[in-house]
């Protein structure tokens, strides 16, 4: 594969396609969004200038990174002749099945086409395609440019051979892909920190803890060990004979209902939807915006290179 395009140019799309063409890959681009499209080489820019500064990128040639990126003005001139097409648009499972649809009727017989989707199982997306083997969900985190781990997770009928090619093409770009073995709504990071945010938001709701104080009590506990040696491995280092008694004790009393939390749903009503909208359990000023932001991407690219440098040594 050579060419790859990327279709959804926002939060995710924007660093996904930065990380193909860092990694000397034609990218080409679309967003149906026109200020959206005129300015996703500035926010690359902008990354790539914040990694550079960070050292989480060896020397660059930024000119050469940004002449392999070609945004498009229209999605089928992006989708043609391209050999990996990731969508990162609305998540929306109409919306994903009509671009698919769509996408089929243009590009080459042995193109690949990856779903971005947070939650959708591929099977549901690639349902009506005509060659829905060559389908399949490639789950990237935000921010996309920075964090290693894509969940991979093929359809029922997504063929081998594509999963074997998506794998290798994400490894040669430097990520880690991660296999899921069977479909599940949510795949299996998603589930994971949702029923984290569950009992988190339940926690902050009761008044047991502030929102703020939450968030340095897991940097300073939980996150550091789980950044370590991860969660099960953790497990392992306690004791699952202790963990078990711990487990028994405090599980009766989580929260363990499916509907959104009351919380949750109050600042959704009130637009306070976090830093998109200037306030969620923080305030983010317009004006403080890029700061905050390359702030945030400065300490993810920090613990980002020291899981690198500990995967590199064979820890």
């Amino acid at each position: 594969m050579q060419t790859i395009t990327v279709i959804g140019l926002g939060t995710m799309g924007h660093g996904i396609a930065q990380t193909f063409a860092v990694a000397g890959f034609d990218v080409r681009l679309f967003d149906e969004n026109e200020t959206v499209r005129d300015s996703v080489i500035a926010r690359v820019q902008q990354n790539l200038e914040v990694m550079l500064q960070n050292g989480l990128l060896e020397s660059i040639n930024l000119d050469e990174v940004i002449s392999r990126m070609i945004v498009c003005q229209a999605e089928q001139e992006a989708c043609e002749q391209s050999e990996f097409i990731i969508e990162a648009i609305a998540e929306d499972l109409d919306i994903k099945r009509e671009f698919f649809r769509r996408c089929e009727k243009v590009v080459t017989e042995s193109a690949i086409l990856a779903s971005n989707t947070s939650s959708f199982p591929n099977s549901m997306i690639a349902a009506g395609l005509a060659h829905p083997a060559r389908c399949i969900n490639t789950h990237w985190f935000n921010p996309a440019h920075v964090i290693p781990v894509v969940e991979i997770i093929p359809g029922e009928q997504t063929s081998e051979d594509v999963v074997g090619k998506v794998m290798q093409l994400l490894h040669s770009i430097g990520k880690q892909p991660i296999r899921l073995q069977k479909e599940v709504p949510g795949f299996a990071l998603n589930r994971i920190q949702v029923a984290m945010f569950r009992e988190m938001l339940d926690l902050v709701d009761q008044g047991v803890i502030s929102a703020s104080d939450l968030d340095r009590a897991v940097r300073g506990s939980l996150a550091i060990r789980w950044a370590a040696a991860g969660p099960m491995r953790v497990g392992d280092f306690g004791g699952w004979d202790v963990l078990g008694k711990v487990y028994e004790n405090i599980a009766p009393s989580l929260r363990s209902d499916s509907q959104v939390h009351d919380i949750l749903t109050g600042m959704i009503s009130r637009g306070e939807y976090g830093i998109k909208s200037g306030q969620g359990f923080y305030e983010y000023p317009q004006q403080d915006l890029p700061d905050i932001i390359a702030r945030k991407d400065k300490r993810f690219m920090t613990w980002a290179k020291l899981l690198s440098d500990s995967i590199t040594s064979g820890e």
